[in-house]
């Protein structure tokens, strides 16, 4: 193998999940282990033998012993979701010697004195214990508690919901997450939006768990020190999969938030593997962990028994008059495989040969008409959807969806900025990152930037709709605000949250100011109209007819559980202007 390519690979076990140029191409030390990590005895199976172990799994899980490592009873709280004007989803979990019929009340009143709803549900080990069930004749707009009671007359906790509005809506205001590491730290974002109590919905655009080892993401001197993660290796199994999210769903914030208020959520790759598209994963070996059809059915399944969420893949849902949110999948369901740089460097020994891959790639493959992230029959729905919106008279269009799509290349200064004291392989890095911006190629080709021919398609059916697009995006552990255009027309707006609890660039770029960070890629990319890249937190998006507004929230901290909040940054685009700039 050429030296440098042999760089290359080195450098390619030091990338994770930090997902936006130059700093997309930079794992940490302990996410490197990833690639190189012994499996795990238990992963070592083939897609038969996966769908064994968790048959396995679910004959252990009805065994009471088998689940007592959370209790028995209600384990987990309580939650809602998929809220429409006349009905909405709850959620529970029970565990019991065997399947348990569970009775559920919707109340007006958090007495139950006279319940406006009620029906059964039944909890199985078949799907790890949790029960859903959908309420229905619920009046538009208006608060509900809930609750879920046992064969013995004990009671789940008691829950509060919200149906959607019909008809003239004034407000309406959503609590937005995205990324949240249970290892790194509290959940002080969702501690903060429950005591704030000034939301109608909660939003999770994904990564509300990770499938990392216990010592790979974070390491162990990045860990926190009360927060231990079960299992301790990388999630593969039904089991898996399972513990995870009860692990999870433990943490009393989570719980919290879920009680509060309803919840809409979207997946994003870390529910299942790292980077996963539809047929495959960066972080997912089939050689040692099976096939990727069986984890990502076994993925999909758990987050279904765990979440307040249908099984439908995407999803609309109509806010009165002010407007239609847009749950999709940009991950898993028609995702094509994400384009590597890497590989495009792979063997060029010059710049010169650099560049001119880069140039080839940019004019061939990248530019390719037909290259789909949603899949065919998902963005087809959306552009109906889009126009259908428009033609009733909602003011505004809403995706809630996971990965940025607003255009960032990487600042072309950022060798100047990191100064002298940068590792060999960073400087080769950033070098890299120098050339595909000069040659008009973003980093990040996991996010839209990756699919420029799926966004051109959604920015002009926006616009063939005179649609006022808000799109809301997590991802990339950091909060941006865009303007987004489309050959020089307004389209609308992106709203991107910072993360719950993950790392942002202030963990990789120590060396360099993060106001300077920031304030480089607004430089060097014209819609990009502000970033933070160093706080945790979560957004608040409001709409009215007039405006659509953004506040981002920082949290003091997350090693303390706290709800104290560091600072906040608003901003606001007009019902009809597309665009927030001059």
């Amino acid at each position: 193998m050429p030296a440098q390519a042999r760089d290359w690979q080195d450098v390619s076990q030091r990338c994770h999940d930090l997902r936006l140029a130059p700093f997309a191409m930079f794992k940490t030390d302990s996410a490197a282990q990833t690639a190189t990590q012994p499996a795990n005895p238990s992963t070592n199976v083939t897609r038969r033998g996966v769908f064994g172990l968790a048959g396995a799994t679910a004959a252990l899980a009805a065994s009471p012993a088998a689940a007592r490592g959370f209790g028995t009873g209600f384990t987990h709280s309580v939650a809602s979701g998929e809220p429409q004007a006349t009905r909405v989803l709850l959620w529970t979990r029970f565990v019991g010697e065997a399947d348990t019929q569970l009775e559920w009340q919707v109340s007006a009143s958090e007495d139950f004195a006279r319940p406006v709803s009620e029906g059964l549900a039944t909890a199985s080990p078949s799907r790890d214990w949790c029960a859903k069930a959908i309420a229905n004749g619920l009046e538009p707009g208006r608060w509900y508690f809930y609750r879920f009671i046992a064969p013995d007359g004990t009671s789940s906790p008691v829950g509060r919901t919200r149906t959607l509005p019909l008809g003239p809506t004034g407000k309406f205001r959503m609590a937005v997450f995205s990324c949240s590491n249970y290892g790194f730290g509290w959940f002080n974002a969702y501690a903060h939006a429950a005591q704030a109590n000034d939301c109608d919905l909660a939003v999770h655009l994904g990564d509300y768990i990770y499938e990392y080892g216990g010592a790979t993401y974070p390491s162990p001197g990045q860990k926190h020190p009360d927060r231990d993660l079960e299992p301790q290796h990388e999630i593969i199994t039904l089991a898996d999969y399972r513990l995870r999210y009860a692990t999870y769903r433990a943490d009393p914030d989570l719980q919290r938030i879920h009680q509060v208020l309803p919840m809409i959520s979207v997946w994003d790759d870390h529910e299942s593997a790292n980077d996963s598209w539809k047929e495959g994963a960066q972080n997912h070996q089939p050689e040692t962990e099976g096939s990727w059809e069986a984890r990502k059915a076994i993925a999909k399944r758990v987050y279904r028994e765990w979440m307040p969420i249908s099984d439908e893949p995407y999803a609309a849902y109509d806010i009165g008059d002010l407007a239609t949110l847009f749950r999709i999948d940009t991950r898993l369901e028609g995702r094509e495989e994400q384009f590597s740089l890497e590989k495009l460097f792979a063997g060029k020994q010059t710049p010169e040969a650099m560049i001119a891959s880069l140039t080839a790639f940019r004019d061939g493959d990248y530019a390719d008409p037909e290259r789909q992230l949603l899949g065919a029959a998902q963005e087809q729905w959306l552009f109906d959807g889009l126009a259908a919106s428009s033609t009733r008279g909602a003011t505004w269009q809403v995706l809630v969806q996971q990965v940025l799509i607003g255009k960032v290349s990487s600042p072309t200064s950022m060798m100047d900025l990191l100064g002298e004291n940068v590792p060999d392989f960073a400087k080769r890095r950033f070098t890299a990152a120098a050339m595909a911006s000069k040659a008009g190629l973003p980093q990040n080709m996991d996010a839209w930037d990756g699919y420029p021919a799926a966004r051109e398609r959604l920015f002009k059916a926006s616009l063939e709709a005179d649609a006022n697009l808000v799109v809301l995006a997590g991802d990339t552990h950091n909060a941006w605000n865009f303007d987004l255009a489309q050959d020089g027309a307004a389209v609308g707006v992106e709203f991107a949250t910072c993360s719950v609890s993950s790392p942002g660039f202030e963990s990789y770029l120590s060396m360099v100011p993060p106001p300077t960070i920031a304030g480089a890629l607004v430089e060097e990319n014209d819609e990009l109209l502000w970033a933070d890249t160093s706080q945790r937190g979560y957004m608040v998006v409001e709409l009215t007819p007039t405006t659509a507004t953004s506040e981002w929230r920082f949290v003091a901290g997350i090693k303390e559980r706290s709800t104290k909040l560091a600072g906040t940054k608003r901003a606001s685009v007009a019902a009809g202007a597309k665009r927030q700039g001059a």
